[in-house]
Formats: C-alpha cells, sequence, structure tokens
C-alpha cells in the first residue's frame, strides 16, 4: 500500500509538472506573470479605426513601426518590446474590450491611445495597476486618474490656446463643435482662452459628431460672425469660425464654404487633430480651402528638425503602412509616449522582473523625463500636478501656435509657443 501510494503521488507530481512546462512553452509566462516577465515586455496601444467619425489608424501603425524599430536594436535595455494593437471603434463597448485584452495580456503599460471613452477604459485598468501613458487627451478621465501620464495637454490646453490665439486675431468667434459630453466642455475651455484676452464668449453652435450635413451650423455660425460696418480693430478679423469636429471638420468646411458663396467669409479656424497636413494636402494644397487658417497644436511643426528621428523611424520600419504620417498628431503623440515608456524601462536593471505596478511606480518618481525637445521635460510626480479644476494631471500645458500659409503648416509670424496652464487654472471646472 504504501509503494502505492508513493507511485501515486509520483504520477501526480510528474503530471503537474508536465503541465507547467508546457504552459511555459506555449505561452511564454505563467498565468498571473506580468508583460515584462524575461526578456519580453508586452504593451498596448488602442485607437479607433473605421468608424464614422474620428480614426487614427496612425496612432497604432506608428506603435507598430516603433517596435519593430527598437527591437532591430537589441530592444529596450536588452528587452524586445511586444506591441499589441487594437480597434477601439470609437465606443465605450470598444474601450472597455481594448482594457480586457490588455489585462488578459498582462501588458506593463497602455501606450500612445486615442479614446474619447475614458470611464469605459481607465476603471478596469486602475484595478489591475496598468499605466497609461501619453493618451491623446480627449477624455477627462486621462487628466484625473492617478495611473494616467499625459504628454501633453491634450483638448483642454489645445482649445483654451485656440482662445488665446482667436482673441489676439479676431473681434467675434463661433465654435462648431460635437454634441457630445466630451464637447460639451469645449466652449467653456474656449472661453476661457477668449476671456484672457479681454474677449465676449463664443457663440457655441452644436452638431451631430457622424453628421454628413453641416448646413444649418454653417448658417448659424456666418450668421453670428457676421459684422455690420468692419473690425473696430484694424489688426483685426470682424469674425472667426473655428470648428472641432474630428474627421468632419473638413465636412463642416466644405458645407460653409458652399453656404452664401457670394458673402465674404470670416477667417477660419480649428486645432491639430481635427486639421492636419494630409487634410490640406488632400484638399488642394495651395488651392485648399483651409489656406490662411488659423491652427493650435502641442508640438512644433511637423518641417521642424525635432522630428527627424520620428521620421527616419517612419521612412525605415513601417513598411509603406501610409497610415503612418510624420504630420499626423496621433502619430506624433505615439512616439513622444513610446519615447517615455523606453526612458522609463532604462531605468530598470536589466535582470529586474517589470511589471505593470513597478512601472507606475517609475513614472510616479520620475524626475525630468526628456523626449528630445518636443515637449518640456515630464515629470508626474505629486509636486508637478497643476490646480486645473478637473484636468490636475496636467503637467504639459504647452501649444504652439501655426497657420497654413502656401498650402503647408508653418509656425504663426509672432507668436511663441505658450504655456496655457495659468490660463486653465482660472477657468471654471468642466469636468
Amino acid at each position: 500500500m504504501t509503494n502505492s501510494r508513493r507511485a501515486g503521488s509520483f504520477s501526480r507530481t510528474l503530471v503537474a509538472m508536465t503541465t507547467v512546462a508546457w504552459l511555459v512553452a506555449g505561452c511564454g509566462t505563467l498565468p498571473g506573470g506580468s508583460g515584462g516577465s524575461g526578456d519580453t515586455l508586452t504593451v498596448m496601444t488602442f485607437a479607433p479605426e473605421g468608424t464614422n467619425a474620428t480614426n487614427m489608424p496612425g496612432m497604432t501603425g506608428m506603435a507598430k513601426a516603433y517596435e519593430r524599430w527598437v527591437n532591430s536594436k537589441g530592444g529596450i535595455n536588452g528587452r524586445k518590446l511586444r506591441v499589441l494593437t487594437c480597434n477601439e471603434k470609437n465606443t465605450a463597448n470598444g474601450a472597455a474590450e481594448c482594457a480586457r485584452k490588455a489585462i488578459a495580456e498582462k501588458v506593463v503599460a497602455v501606450v500612445g491611445s486615442y479614446s474619447q471613452h475614458g470611464r469605459a477604459f481607465m476603471a478596469p485598468l486602475e484595478v489591475e495597476g496598468i499605466p497609461f501613458i501619453g493618451g491623446y487627451g480627449v477624455s477627462s478621465e486621462e487628466f484625473q486618474s492617478t495611473l494616467s501620464y499625459p504628454v501633453n495637454g491634450g483638448q483642454p490646453v489645445l482649445i483654451a490656446g485656440a482662445g488665446h490665439q482667436l482673441g489676439r486675431a479676431c473681434e467675434k468667434v463661433a465654435l462648431v463643435r460635437p454634441d457630445t459630453l466630451v464637447g460639451d466642455t469645449l466652449p467653456v475651455l474656449l472661453n476661457a482662452g477668449l476671456r484672457a484676452n479681454q474677449m465676449a464668449d463664443a457663440s457655441d453652435i452644436r452638431a451631430a459628431e457622424d453628421s454628413a450635413d453641416f448646413t444649418p451650423q454653417a448658417r448659424e455660425a456666418l450668421a453670428n460672425t457676421a459684422g455690420g460696418g468692419g473690425a473696430k480693430d484694424k489688426d483685426k478679423n470682424n469674425g472667426c469660425v473655428t470648428a472641432v469636429l474630428g474627421e468632419r471638420t473638413e465636412t463642416f468646411f466644405d458645407a460653409f464654404r458652399r453656404t452664401e458663396p457670394q458673402r465674404k467669409k470670416p477667417q477660419i479656424a480649428s486645432v491639430l487633430g481635427s486639421v492636419s497636413q494630409s487634410l490640406v494636402d488632400r484638399t488642394g494644397g495651395k488651392e485648399s480651402p483651409f489656406e490662411g487658417a488659423y491652427i493650435t497644436s502641442w508640438y512644433p511643426v511637423a518641417a521642424d528638425p525635432l522630428w527627424a528621428p520620428m521620421k527616419k523611424v517612419i521612412a525605415d520600419f513601417a513598411f509603406g503602412d501610409d497610415t503612418v504620417d510624420a504630420d499626423d498628431s496621433g502619430a506624433q503623440t505615439t512616439w513622444i509616449a513610446y519615447t517615455v515608456l523606453e526612458e522609463i524601462i532604462k531605468g530598470f536593471k536589466k535582470d529586474e522582473d517589470v511589471n505593470a505596478r513597478k512601472v507606475a511606480r517609475a513614472l510616479n518618481q520620475a524626475q525630468a523625463v526628456k523626449t528630445g525637445g518636443l515637449t518640456p521635460d515630464l515629470s508626474w510626480r505629486y509636486q508637478d500636478m497643476r490646480a486645473v479644476a478637473g484636468f490636475p494631471r496636467i503637467v504639459n500645458g504647452r501649444v504652439t501656435f501655426q497657420l497654413v500659409q502656401s498650402g503647408r503648416l508653418v509656425a504663426q509670424p509672432g507668436e511663441q509657443s505658450l504655456d496655457m496652464t495659468p490660463t486653465l487654472e482660472q477657468a471654471p471646472r468642466v469636468a
């Protein structure tokens, strides 16, 4: 009986050991292990693709190009980078599904991603301690969650910056924006920038995010910016119309251009992400209806030599993926976010196990993470947080002012980059 029990015990032990060996061989890590176990770091980038509203395929494309590039030079600190991508679909369910996939794959971070549905993806990531590095900045949760590490000021600083830009150039302003929860924050932010220049609040014109006909909004914008006898200030335009509608911005301005063609149109404006160099190129270059438009951005113009490293990676490792455009603010944000990830991972010892919570801890303690001059040095320590109501995790409030000139986005003459954080600190809470 004793020998029989021993034989049974040995048999069960052998089966268990065989099962463990199979799991390790088949999956590369044990259940419950981290996405940074061994020699591989697993991360995710998600963004919407193929939707009727905003699409950001350049972000996932840039992430895969970065993966190929960094692995071609030995990985990060000797660790191979494994990038998972996910179509967020511009829906709360899609965002939540991407978060669940990230959790299932035990990623060490979600990097350089886009979603308006912050509640849907941020809560599950928080439960698992997964940091969210360098989101595009369109959801308020990105500037509230203690596990979010933004690289720019997101939509808040862009819209406040647009208010500053238009407040110096216009006497009346009309804002055309989505009729969504995110869209509801835009008038408050734009008006903060306008008020800083002693300007009246903008007319708030709502539109369905996926509308195919913006003629009613175009007529309303034209009526709200019409003037009686020209601008009182000779250095200002009488009226300006700014539209922040993502991919539908082009559709709106096409309707605007066709509305009452005999009338002189107000100055047009938007923010990077709604208007891009590729859009200007596609709509006629020098003959584009966006010629002369004011544009507010987070980053230097695409022609700046600071973007040269990113452009080389795109040329050498995007492998003909035409969604990856060096002029695209989504691709630019993803590049910067992965630059941050690489700098943080370099701080770990080569033989140290890396997991999501350790990466978050390193980010919380990081001082002066450099991004090659594309942003100010970044740090997300408690003392780096700013007193912006609803957006306490804005650590980079810088914007740049651009315009479309001869078919190219160029720096606006006489305008230097500006930190919009003080302006936002004076704005009412919007989230």
